[in-house]
């Protein structure tokens, strides 16, 4: 039975104050606004362990898995109760979630629920769902640049196992996760797209190898991955042979509708941030701007959630919000940039200076991550306005 959303809101209510302190009304002013962030390998280690403590504590608990069915630890509610539950979880301090946490039950869980088989689904999903178990994914290639179908990771059969080779870049949270989502050519005698199969890796199978990549903010947020003769049992393939660009397809999709949130907390706080503090002639009203945009960012995720509950698969909307939200984090750098002026170079200590660099350096990356904007824009005037396909 479906609860009344009110009553829904008030019980997670009642259950958050049980195990999380409430926020003040005041909004935290010394939390991160960073994009992608700037942490060490223990640093993030640690946070990741905070985290999965907490994620834990929520599927242990009911509040974990509420869309998912009763199997799996789940509730089987429909997919906006998720969005219930989080509003009432931003009134409590709770541990941050580093982009791991989404990317494994938001992209990884789901493409496995359409792809895996029963044994598949009943192995992976609960230890993801419940965060004992994380997954990354081992997408992009120097090589392939934006064109993911160029992947050249090659996976050899050999008897019941495959043997990977390969590089793979721009891989989020690799050091905490226990496996990879490795897209790769299995056969180069088919059209590209015809020719690959997708895998699920152990990431500390042997012949894998983890490097950070450093960002020009300091951090160590994406790495790229080696595969050095990694042999994967074909029960480890996801999907059949062959069809992986399908499989892959599930995965972006549900990244791009995830993303679809992207840059909306920071936004809030760069309007906070005219809010407390004085501001010049035009700052307003490009906050103003802003908050529309917020607004209407926020429709256009409600209006794909809707779509989703109807049965309807993921379209041209989730390249909507993909745009809309990258622009949205643009906006964000402009207000601030006006807002602040010099001192964003300065570290004074104060909050809503300084700290800011780290939007401003990490925001032109979501132009690229998840899809680059060119991308989205070919997918929206092929697919809606029918106009005719690039050259290949």
């Amino acid at each position: 039975m479906i609860p009344d959303p009110a009553a829904f809101r008030a019980q997670a209510r009642a259950w958050l104050e049980t195990v999380a302190a409430r926020r003040g009304d005041e909004r935290v002013w010394d939390e991160s606004v960073a994009v992608f962030e700037n942490w060490t390998e223990n640093e993030e280690r640690a946070q990741t362990e905070l985290t999965r403590d907490w994620e834990r504590t929520r599927y242990d608990q009911g509040w974990g898995a509420l869309s998912w069915p009763a199997e799996l630890g789940g509730r089987g509610l429909p997919q906006h109760y998720e969005g219930f539950y989080r509003e009432e979880e931003a009134a409590f301090d709770v541990p941050h979630r580093t982009e791991i946490f989404p990317v494994t039950r938001h992209l990884v869980a789901p493409a496995i629920g359409i792809w895996g088989t029963d044994e598949q689904k009943s192995r992976w999903l609960p230890p993801m769902l419940r965060s004992d178990e994380l997954a990354c994914q081992l997408f992009s290639e120097t090589e392939a640049g934006s064109d993911l179908a160029a992947v050249r990771t090659r996976a050899v059969r050999q008897g019941d196992n495959w043997v990977l080779d390969g590089h793979k870049v721009w891989t989020s949270g690799a050091r905490v996760s226990t496996w990879g989502v490795a897209v790769c050519r299995t056969d180069s005698s088919v059209p590209k797209h015809a020719g690959i199969t997708v895998f699920l890796v152990r990431m500390d199978a042997p012949g894998v190898t983890v490097r950070p990549i450093r960002q020009m903010t300091g951090g160590e947020s994406f790495n790229e991955v080696y595969l050095d003769g990694v042999v994967v049992p074909d029960t480890d393939r996801l999907g059949p042979v062959g069809q992986g660009w399908k499989v892959t397809l599930s995965v972006l999709a549900a990244e791009r509708l995830d993303s679809g949130t992207l840059g909306l907390d920071n936004a809030d706080h760069a309007i906070e941030l005219v809010r407390q503090c004085p501001a010049d002639d035009g700052i307003p009203g490009l906050a103003a701007d802003l908050y529309i945009r917020t607004l209407v960012q926020r429709v256009i995720g409600l209006r794909i959630t809707a779509a989703l509950e109807a049965g309807s698969a993921p379209g041209a909307e989730a390249s909507v919000g993909k745009l809309y939200a990258t622009e949205t984090m643009r906006r964000t750098t402009d207000l601030v940039l006006r807002q602040l002026g010099p001192k964003l170079v300065a570290d004074t200590g104060e909050w809503g200076t300084f700290a800011w660099t780290e939007h401003l350096l990490g925001a032109p990356g979501y132009s690229i991550a998840g899809g680059t904007d060119e991308i989205q824009r070919n997918i929206l005037a092929e697919r809606v306005l029918g106009l005719p396909r690039e050259p290949r």
